[in-house]
């Protein structure tokens, strides 16, 4: 079986903004566990977790936003 990528013409606007929300909820975890990663008080790597967790969050949480934004492009037109 070969897996071929999908390419962001051939989908739905209700596929780009489904795949954006998921980004996003995504980027929000990834904030969660960083922050309570940066609150734990007695853990060795909580420096590492928070600072991982921040940079995953904000990278899915542009990644959603970009899709949010080719899916309302595409519903214009």
């Amino acid at each position: 079986m070969i897996l071929r990528p999908v390419s962001l013409e051939k989908m739905s606007s209700e596929t780009k903004k489904a795949l954006g929300l998921i980004s996003i909820y995504t980027g929000l975890l990834f904030f969660l566990i960083g922050w309570a990663g940066a609150r734990k008080m007695q853990f060795h790597f909580r420096t590492e977790i928070a600072t991982a967790g921040y940079y995953a969050a904000a990278v899915f949480a542009a990644l959603g936003v970009i899709m949010l934004l080719l899916s309302l492009r595409g519903k214009k037109s």
